[in-house]
């Protein structure tokens, strides 16, 4: 069952909290849940290099807001935030709501599976041999402090003409544990020969050590090593 189940939406309800949090009728329900997509898919296609690996949503009666998590916000937020503005302007206008976005940003892109898988798929776009791009990623994920990684590419490698599977891993995988903060990517690279996709499986520890370190660091007054800075507009 680990191995088949998509570790964050196994989490989802018991340690982690839902991508996308409102209530509404069975008539709405249908008619949001596909905004939440269409605002995810204009957000990743629109910046698709300024490393997003989520987007949050809550809704309230009368606005939208956004919390968009990424490696480089001042892409995003553009200068004097005329870049956040119009891209403010440009989902009210999509959706004709109020919107509401809050850039949150990312520290550390190496523990995080989206962006990991996202790196590795545009080395392959440029022709970078699968199993340095697969050894060299191993190395960065552990050299920034997970616990353990495991990369699977399917596809033409090496522009095969049969498509096969090659894994390679790092440290410990527990996916059926619960406890255990397992982040999960996917990316798919565009080749000339077809596409490649790219699964990432990152260990980040326990979340209850996560909860203890934010809360040490409360304490004494200091900032946590995963820091977020967030930009409302």
């Amino acid at each position: 069952m680990g191995q088949k189940v998509r570790p964050t939406g196994f989490r989802v309800g018991v340690m982690e909290d839902w991508r996308s949090r409102w209530y509404a009728s069975k008539r709405e329900f249908g008619e949001l849940l596909v905004e939440d997509f269409k605002i995810r898919k204009f957000i990743k296609t629109k910046y698709q290099f300024s490393g997003i690996p989520k987007i949050e949503i809550e809704r309230t009666r009368d606005q939208v807001v956004v919390h968009l998590f990424t490696a480089r916000p001042g892409i995003i937020i553009g200068r004097k935030g005329q870049e956040v503005d119009r891209l403010k302007g440009e989902l009210e206008e999509l959706t004709g709501r109020r919107m509401e976005l809050k850039i949150v940003e990312v520290n550390n892109p190496q523990q995080s599976a989206v962006l990991v898988a996202e790196d590795v798929a545009q080395q392959l776009v440029k022709r970078g041999s699968f199993r340095r791009t697969i050894k060299r990623t191993l190395d960065q994920v552990i050299d920034s402090g997970a616990l353990g990684i495991k990369i699977e590419l399917s596809g033409r490698l090496g522009g095969a003409e049969m498509s096969r599977q090659e894994k390679a891993s790092r440290g410990s995988i527990p996916l059926s544990t619960l406890r255990k903060h397992i982040d999960y990517g996917f990316a798919c690279a565009q080749t000339a020969q077809g596409s490649i996709g790219v699964k990432v499986w990152i260990d980040l520890g326990e979340y209850s050590d996560e909860e203890k370190t934010d809360g040490a660091h409360a304490k004494t007054g200091e900032a946590p090593q995963k820091s977020k800075r967030t930009h409302k507009r």
